[in-house]
């Protein structure tokens, strides 16, 4: 997985009737646009992400 600043990362939710979060990555940590990112998420928190399998990344240029 890899990303830059200003995409967008959905994570799935994990159980059935638990929302989607989405989040603009605002900071990549890991080499080469590697996680951990730290990420914004829609209700204005902020958290560092080791993105699983339940994790899209979404370029900023898309949509």
């Amino acid at each position: 997985m890899q990303a830059t600043a200003g995409d967008r990362l959905l994570v799935h939710g994990k159980n059935v009737g638990l929302a989607d979060r989405h989040g603009e990555i605002i900071e990549v940590r890991g080499p080469d646009g590697a996680p951990p990112y730290l990420v914004r998420f829609s209700d204005g928190h902020e958290s560092l992400v080791f993105p699983g399998p339940d994790c899209v990344v979404e370029p900023a240029n898309e949509g």
